[in-house]
C-alpha cells in the first residue's frame, strides 16, 4: 500500500510539475490584464483623489510621482507583467514586480487606515468595500504570486525553453538551503509587507540583510543541495 502511495504521489509531483504553474500563471495574468486594460480604457480615478489625501493614502516614494504617472505605471505594469506571467518569460521578475502593484494598492486602497488590535485587522478580510478596509482580495493575488517567485513558472513556459537552449537546465534542477535561503524568503516578504506596515517590512529587510551578509563575513556559508 506505501509502495502504491509513493508511485501515485511521484506521477502527481511530476505532471504537477507541468500543471498547477501553467494554471496559476494563467488566471493571475488574466486577473492583472483585466484590471491593467480597465484603466487604460477608463478614468483616471487616481487624478480625482485630493493632493493631501493622496499624499496619505499612498506609500512613499509613490506618493511624491503626480497621479497621472502612477496611473500610467499601474496600468502598463499590469499589462506588460500580465503578458509575461501567460508566456512563462522572466516568470520571478514579473510576478515580484505584481507583488510590489498588488502591494502598494493595498497600502493605497484597501488597507485599514488604523487598527489597534489582530481581531480589528482581520475584520477587514472581505472583499466588499468597507470603511476598516478590504484587503481579502489583494491578499490572495498575494499568496498566489509567491509560489511563482519562489518557484518560477513551471515546465510550460518560455523560461525553460531558455534554460534548455542555455544548456543550463541540470545546473538549476538542484535546491540549495542554508542561512541565505532564508534571508531571500525574507527579502521578498519584505517587499511584500513594506508598503502596509513599513516597520514590518523594514525589519524583515534587516532579518534579510544579516542572514545573506553573516554566512559571507564569517566563511561559513554552508550549504545544503538536494
Amino acid at each position: 500500500m506505501i509502495n502504491f502511495y509513493d508511485k501515485l504521489t511521484a506521477r502527481l509531483r511530476a505532471s504537477g510539475d507541468y500543471i498547477w504553474p501553467l494554471l496559476l500563471r494563467l488566471i493571475l495574468a488574466f486577473e492583472f490584464w483585466e484590471a491593467g486594460y480597465g484603466k487604460l480604457k477608463g478614468e483616471n480615478w487616481f487624478a480625482q483623489i485630493p493632493w493631501a489625501d493622496w499624499q496619505i493614502g499612498f506609500p512613499f516614494p509613490f506618493n511624491q510621482v503626480p497621479a497621472e504617472l502612477n496611473w500610467l505605471l499601474a496600468s502598463w505594469g499590469e499589462l506588460v507583467f500580465a503578458v509575461l506571467l501567460a508566456l512563462g518569460l522572466f516568470t520571478r521578475f514579473a510576478a515580484v514586480s505584481l507583488v510590489v502593484i498588488t502591494m502598494v494598492a493595498t497600502a493605497a486602497v484597501h488597507w485599514p487606515a488604523e487598527w489597534g488590535s489582530l481581531a480589528e485587522l482581520w475584520s477587514s478580510y472581505v472583499i466588499t468595500p468597507k470603511e476598516a478596509g478590504n484587503f481579502k482580495l489583494p491578499l490572495l493575488f498575494l499568496i498566489m504570486l509567491l509560489p511563482l517567485v519562489f518557484y518560477g513558472g513551471g515546465k510550460l513556459a518560455v523560461d525553460q525553453l531558455l534554460i534548455k537552449a542555455s544548456g543550463r537546465a541540470d545546473k538549476l534542477t538542484d535546491r540549495t538551503a542554508g542561512l541565505q535561503s532564508v534571508g531571500l524568503a525574507l527579502l521578498v516578504l519584505a517587499l511584500a509587507s513594506i508598503w502596509v506596515e513599513p516597520v514590518l517590512g523594514i525589519t524583515l529587510l534587516v532579518g534579510a540583510a544579516l542572514a545573506m551578509l553573516v554566512p559571507e563575513l564569517t566563511g561559513k556559508n554552508q550549504q545544503k543541495r538536494y
